[in-house]
């Protein structure tokens, strides 16, 4: 058989071996992309009983986001961030201190830069980043508590950075930092929905009179 002929009959595998590649690939990418997904709607969740049973039922569906890692791990039970899905204690160890951004010499900055930073070939994929990139502060941890305990943080301005409710939601639903969750670099899962339906679902549990859970 002649190298032109076997060349022939190869040449057509090798290009359908290539495409259903590059289709597994992108359907890889896809559902890489849908992970998070997931938030019911303020029009999905109706009262089951007492008048305030929907007010608790919108905080319950928007604490997947508050609860999530890529929220939490930035809101430990002490001055220690956490890492991945796991909420894994930081490496290298990380005290961030009263600041939010570390000591003087390893600060968060020494490693997080302004946007999340790919690491080609490493089994991480990237380092996260935003600008500032920092803890929440300490009256704001969260690790730990339960869902009642995070919603009566949010409310309490002794204890959420001297915030009114419609602060909030315009912190929540607007803040840059907090979009991170969505869009959080290579390797890692988003956060829960979108940021506009996380929004949407702590505005109407504010309009429903933002009762918390127990």
């Amino acid at each position: 058989m002649t190298m032109r002929r076997i060349a022939r009959l190869i040449l057509p595998a090798v290009t359908v071996s290539a495409l259903a590649l590059a289709s597994a690939i992108g359907s890889t990418r896809a559902d890489t992309a849908d992970l998070g997904r997931g938030l019911k709607s303020p029009a999905e969740i109706v009262p089951t009983g007492d008048p305030a049973s929907r007010s608790r039922a919108l905080f319950t569906e928007a604490a997947k986001v508050l609860t999530d890692p890529r929220c939490m791990n930035c809101h430990p039970a002490d001055r220690q961030p956490t890492q991945g899905d796991a909420m894994r204690p930081h490496a290298p160890f990380m005290q961030a201190g009263e600041s939010g951004f570390g000591q003087p010499g390893l600060n968060c900055n020494s490693c997080h830069r302004t946007e999340n930073t790919t690491l080609v070939g490493s089994r991480i994929g990237s380092v996260p980043g935003a600008t500032p990139w920092l803890l929440a502060p300490a009256s704001m941890a969260w690790q730990g508590l339960t869902l009642g305990g995070i919603c009566q943080q949010l409310k309490d301005p002794a204890r959420n950075g001297g915030r009114s409710l419609a602060q909030i939601h315009t912190h929540l639903a607007e803040d840059h930092l907090v979009a991170w969750a969505w869009h959080p670099g290579e390797g890692r899962r988003p956060a829960p929905g979108t940021q506009a339906a996380f929004g949407a679902l702590i505005a109407a549990w504010i309009e429903t009179g933002a009762e918390c859970p127990p």
